[in-house]
């Protein structure tokens, strides 16, 4: 036994025995992304460093960090050398994104397989796959709404995780998708008229709608930002595939306000973050150079009350920011 604690000691010690330690860390256990945009804002921040698990849901085929390269074929053609549980209903989730493999999103998963939704201005109301029982069973009465002859669920998931919000930084996000709708029809979502829903009403050619509408496929999951006016995510180009689906933030282990005063401001590479600057500001002007300067003073400083957080208990906290 001494023989082989020894040998294993100057395997992990020899430079070959770390990197083959580190990639096996990487590929299987653990792995380091950082928050890049605002679309889980609150819940999570641009800036905040953090570790994912990657077996949370089986063992998904290995690609070379960076280069995001896959190392071996997709065996059983699901993306995953070992299959394992599914994403769930309220899981936050870090996948690759459809439209481009090699880049990976995070987003919470609002629906699965068999699921519908329809979406409007404000509100997503959801017709769980397990029916109406499951739904008088689960929620309460206030957020069940009866639609199309069917019980729906209104905004599920906002009083669990206080980070879930509509707060527009731009353009209405709702009218986003239907002129998206209008013009490439590039989103995923139907365009439908639904009597009884308490939302505005937009003509587009001749007909009158005022919600969008999605049945998830089957073995798809629906991943919405929390920060639910200001996100690129599956309204716009579909359910994610179990293929895709990489791993479960774990634990956030540096968070730093690096954004410059454009960005928040402007948006110019991404972060707009109005609330952001106000929180700073207070009654100053946010398009001002006293908020700039004020801005660029606290820029860079570490978000101290995040850092050694689990993503799972601080998601269900009032945001730390």
């Amino acid at each position: 036994m001494k023989k082989v604690l020894s040998s294993a000691y100057k395997f992990s010690s020899s430079w070959t025995g770390t990197i083959i330690i580190v990639l096996f860390l990487i590929f299987f256990v653990a792995q380091s992304f950082v928050i890049p945009s605002g679309s889980m804002k609150r819940t999570l921040l641009i800036g905040d460093f953090l570790f994912a698990k990657k077996f949370s849901y089986g063992i998904a085929t290995p690609h070379l960090p960076w280069l995001e390269i896959p190392l071996l074929p997709d065996f059983n053609g699901n993306g995953h050398l070992i299959e394992g549980p599914k994403p769930q209903r309220e899981d936050i989730v870090i996948f690759r994104y459809p439209k481009n493999e090699k880049i990976h999103y995070v987003k919470r998963c609002v629906a699965v397989g068999g699921d519908e939704l329809i979406y409007a201005d404000k509100k997503l109301l959801i017709h769980f796959h397990e029916g109406d029982a499951y739904i008088k069973k689960n929620y309460p009465q206030e957020k069940i709404k009866q639609l199309r002859g069917k019980l729906w669920v209104e905004n599920p998931y906002m009083d669990k995780y206080p980070g879930i919000q509509y707060q527009p930084e731009g353009m209405n996000i709702f009218e986003a998708l239907l002129q998206y709708y209008t013009y490439n029809k590039e989103i995923d979502m139907t365009p439908i008229m639904v009597d009884g829903l308490d939302s505005m009403v937009y003509e587009i050619g001749n007909n009158t709608i005022n919600a969008l509408y999605k049945k998830v496929e089957p073995d798809h999951f629906y991943m919405i930002g929390d920060n639910r006016d200001n996100s690129n995510d599956s309204r716009f180009w579909g359910s994610v595939p179990y293929r895709l689906i990489v791993g479960k933030p774990w634990l956030i282990y540096m968070s730093l306000e690096h954004r410059s005063y454009d960005q928040v401001l402007n948006g110019h590479g991404g972060g707009r973050d109005h609330a952001g600057l106000k929180r700073v500001c207070g009654n100053i002007a946010i398009d001002s150079k006293e908020c700039e300067a004020l801005w660029n003073k606290q820029r860079f400083t570490v978000r101290w009350g995040r850092v050694g957080r689990l993503i799972d208990s601080i998601q269900h906290e009032q945001p730390i920011q």
